[in-house]
């Protein structure tokens, strides 16, 4: 049974990407997909929300501007469903929970393994712990705790990414000698760019020249998207210091593809992230966390959680009450389970793969080096996981030592 990201992605259109690693080899796949999304109508797609991202590309990430342009995608996008008829508070983890186990019941499965990835761990982990009957294992690739997951949680994710990744950089000979500042200059980056953005120009395939401003929000939610592919990291770090944003820029751009527009379900992301989680913490406190991550970068960029810029004031828009406390509990269970995560995943941090381990009693935890966010799209993660469903107690890990972070590219200036 297979759980994608989002909140929002259509597992039907993930079935390709999974047969393709292996992982249902020699099993049955299943896939549901969560109600709200692309093949469960009423999609709650946002096609508003997909052109305010476009744009965004061209503007200042930061600037109250900026998220007033987006609260009224949201809105837009609100009144259209809301005409429609379509109750968005009906699209949550909780009724996505029990869709889960009344699927399993209208398919006379006795027992199934779950694979979740990204927001679908905290599907799986609300799953688990209401309907934990007819679950024989569960994989959570990249951790979301239903217990924690905040706006402000995002920041802890991006600085043991960022840590990890400057790190990597520091430990290859190379990549020391050539960059042996990396952390200070990406850092020192931030505030200036913030103070005094970049504007330039990029073609993005498909869509023709693109104009790209960069600030200092923008270079950290960059940075999110450049873990993925983490060898030019430092090169394109030092390219921007130098006065050449282009490839920074065109990986910025790269983000938001033409053609993509009502596809992934933004009003599920929101319907989700409003009622789970903005409720439950303050703006002071995503504020502080931010802080703790990166004290010495401006307030106005720790003021926007990565990847969730204006979130509160779009949830203000979204307008659904505050889910039940009760979808905070930890997850407490006996249920075989694999906590497997990347190193240099910048959106759910290897660290949150050990907190959830902590009350899952029959658990094992597997961090692979340098490897971002989706360690099963890997050949070593698909293996652990696969060897987990054979032998949810002893799964075959002795990859994991062998993987390390990639050689990063040494430019020349």
């Amino acid at each position: 049974m297979f759980l994608p990201g989002g909140p929002g992605q259509d597992a039907i259109s993930d079935i390709k990407q999974i047969t393709e690693t292996g992982l249902n080899r020699d099993r049955d796949l299943v896939v549901m997909s969560q109600r709200g999304t692309l093949s469960s109508p009423p999609a709650l797609t946002c096609p508003e929300i997909d052109r305010f991202y476009q744009q965004r590309i061209g503007l200042p990430y930061d600037a109250p501007s900026t998220g007033r342009l987006y609260v009224q995608a949201v809105s837009a996008c609100r009144g259209r469903l809301a005409a429609e008829g379509v109750d968005l508070a009906a699209y949550n983890s909780t009724e996505s929970a029990a869709d889960l186990a009344d699927l399993r019941t209208a398919l006379d499965i006795p027992e199934w393994n779950v694979f979740s990835h990204s927001y679908g761990t905290e599907l799986a982990l609300t799953y688990m712990r209401r309907y934990p009957q007819g679950i024989r294992s569960v994989t959570l690739d990249g951790v979301v705790p239903p217990s924690v997951a905040t706006p402000g949680w995002t920041w802890s994710s991006v600085k043991e990414s960022f840590d990890n990744i400057t790190g990597a950089c520091a430990a290859q000979p190379a990549c020391r000698t050539r960059y042996p500042e990396l952390a200070a200059v990406f850092t020192g980056l931030v505030s200036r760019l913030e103070a005094h953005p970049v504007t330039t120009q990029v073609t993005v395939p498909g869509a023709g020249p693109v104009t790209v401003v960069l600030d200092g929000g923008a270079l950290v939610n960059w940075m999110v998207r450049a873990s993925h592919t983490p060898a030019e990291f430092p090169m394109a770090v030092d390219e921007l210091a130098h006065g050449n944003p282009q490839l920074v820029a065109e990986q910025w751009a790269s983000t938001r593809l033409p053609g993509s527009e009502g596809i992934f379900a933004h009003g599920l992301s929101l319907s989700v992230w409003c009622s789970e989680w903005v409720p439950f913490e303050t703006a002071r406190e995503q504020l502080t966390a931010g802080l703790r991550a990166f004290p010495t970068f401006p307030t106005s960029v720790l003021a926007q959680a990565p990847q969730l810029a204006f979130l509160r004031e779009a949830c203000r828009a979204w307008d659904v009450p505050a889910a039940d406390p009760s979808i905070r509990e930890v997850t407490r269970s006996t249920i075989p389970t694999l906590a497997i995560s990347g190193s240099f995943d910048a959106q759910t941090g290897a660290v949150w793969g050990r907190y959830a381990a902590l009350t899952l009693r029959n658990s094992i935890v597997v961090t692979l080096a340098g490897v971002a966010h989706g360690v099963f799209d890997t050949p070593c993660g698909s293996h652990v996981i696969t060897s987990f469903y054979d032998r949810p107690d002893h799964p075959d890990t002795r990859c994991v030592a062998s993987v390390q972070p990639p050689p990063f590219i040494i430019g020349q200036r």
